[in-house]
Formats: C-alpha cells, sequence, structure tokens
C-alpha cells in the first residue's frame, strides 16, 4: 500500500515546473506508547480543561487562545483572527537559491520529508531537476506554507527522489556561544592526544541505523510481556555513581582495548525475541 501524501503542490526551479508530493520520513508511531488508567477502576481518563480560578470546566467552544501581556493579564485572540494571520499558499515549492549543503549548519535542520513526483505527468520535470542538484552537488533552497505555517526547506537529491529538510528559523536556534561560555580555551597536544586519535582511528567505521537498538523500547517491550504473562517486576537499583578516575591512565586502558576488539572479528547480531509485542501502541 502506498504512503499517504502529507501535502501536495508544485516545485519550481525558474520556469521548470512538477507536480510533487511530500511524505513524512521520520515517525515516533511505532514507538509503544500508554494511556493514562484509572488505577481503581482500570478505565482510561479522559482529559479536561478547567478555569484556574474557578476549578468549572471550560467546553471546546468556549476555549480561545490567548497571549500573556502581563501577569494574569491576556490578548484574547479568536479562532478566526488566528486564521487571517495565516499567509496565503499557491502550494508552490519555488526555489530562491541553490546552496552548498555542507554550507549550512545541521543545527538548522528540523523534519525530513520524502519528495516525489506527484502523478506520472511530472516524473520527467523531477526527473531533470533531481539530476541537475546532483550533478552540481547543490541543494535548493524554498519556501511554502506548510501545516499552516511558512517553511523553509533545504531540498536535496536523495536515491530516485529527494529529501525535503524542514531549517529552523534564525530565533529558533539558540546560541552555541551561551552553551560553550564556560569551556576555557585549552589545546591538547602530546601522549594524551595520540592515544585519543589512535582509539579513533582503530574504532573507525561507516553509519549502520540497522545497528543501533532502541534499548529503552525494547526494555518497554520486555516489561509489557512480562506484565502480561504474570511475571513479578523487580525495580532496577539506581546506577552507581561513577568514580573519578585519571584521565592518562583511562585513555590507555581505553586504547588497549580497541586495539583488542579491533582483531576480533565482529560478533552476529541476536535474532530478535518471539512473541514479543510489536513497537506499536499499547493499550
Amino acid at each position: 500500500m502506498a504512503p499517504r501524501a502529507n501535502w501536495k503542490g508544485f516545485l519550481k526551479i525558474a520556469e521548470v515546473t512538477c507536480g510533487v508530493a511530500l511524505y513524512t520520513a521520520a515517525s515516533t508511531s511505532e514507538r509503544i506508547a500508554f494511556h493514562t488508567i484509572d488505577r481503581s477502576t482500570g478505565n482510561r481518563v479522559r482529559r479536561l480543561f478547567v478555569d484556574s480560578e474557578t476549578g468549572d470546566v471550560v467546553e471546546r467552544d468556549e476555549q480561545v487562545k490567548g497571549y500573556e501581556v502581563d501577569s494574569g493579564q491576556y490578548v484574547i485572540l479568536e479562532p478566526d483572527e488566528i486564521a487571517a494571520a495565516i499567509p496565503n499558499s499557491d502550494k508552490t515549492l519555488d526555489v530562491e537559491a541553490f546552496v552548498r549543503c555542507e554550507d549550512i549548519d545541521n543545527v538548522y535542520f528540523d523534519k525530513p520529508y520524502y519528495l516525489a513526483p506527484s502523478d506520472a505527468h511530472a516524473t520527467e520535470a523531477f526527473g531533470l531537476i533531481r539530476d541537475g542538484l546532483r550533478e552540481m552537488k547543490a541543494a535548493a533552497l524554498a519556501q511554502t506554507l506548510l501545516f499552516r505555517r511558512m517553511r523553509t526547506l533545504l531540498i536535496r537529491p536523495h536515491r530516485q527522489g529527494l529529501i525535503a529538510t524542514t531549517l529552523n528559523f534564525d530565533y529558533e536556534v539558540r546560541s552555541a556561544r551561551d552553551a560553550f561560555r564556560d569551556i576555557p580555551d585549552m589545546k591538547i597536544k602530546g601522549e594524551m592526544l595520540q592515544l585519543a586519535q589512535h582509539i579513533i582511528d582503530t574504532k573507525a567505521g561507516t553509519f549502520d541505523p540497522s545497528k543501533f537498538d532502541d534499548r529503552y523500547e525494547a526494555a518497554l517491550a520486555d516489561l509489557v510481556t512480562a506484565k502480561m504473562e504474570g511475571k513479578a517486576i523487580t525495580p532496577r537499583k539506581p546506577a552507581a555513581a561513577g568514580k573519578v578516575v585519571d584521565l592518562m591512565a583511562a585513555l590507555r586502558e581505553s586504547a588497549g582495548v580497541a586495539k583488542k576488539a579491533a582483531r576480533k572479528s565482529p560478533a552476529r547480531k541476536a535474532a530478535p525475541a518471539k512473541g514479543k509485542p510489536a513497537r506499536r501502541k499499547a493499550s
């Protein structure tokens, strides 16, 4: 079954236009999800909005948005007033510029989407745009109204199609200077740096996402299975605090361990256990 498009519109570069469809590239829908349950009855809990002062339940048609201008003072905005602020959209990804991918700091990357032709008539123009970007080793910057917000997207070739990554706006990205302010300006030299380089070189590899397991998700699946089978659950003891070690000694030990590991053949990945719940919503 073909995936359902999140958005359909047009990709335009100069006078070249083709119909495109946007599909979710990364999703958390397969993660195990829990509902909130009333312990005494076993029934699901329903969320209600209440007035913070009176405690009365506020029905949906009485709920409006408000922007706080002072403590307890709000500017009230009606739904039609908010809707009027949304820009008009012609459903066009109009390319404004071409850049090199390495020119954009990854901190601006938000969410990736697959971009594909919306129908057979768009295939040739789509292929022309894709191959042109690939040959020039370039990415396209475009803007459009996406999910009620004006978004900037970075469009890059990806296999037979394109990847369109929404970008954070400048005001959304916090300054790295604030986060790194207390790190002293120092240079690591000599044997310490050489050992670090040796460890990195010994453990060099390639990125294979299938080799990285979500251990928390797997532990939740095991927990649900154990509860379904009526097994007793023993709470885990808190991890002991790490002891202070000599950095040079730790580097030397790590270099030796990494060297031994490199000599061994990679272990075969264990097959998943049968009978465990799939990583999807559990009630």
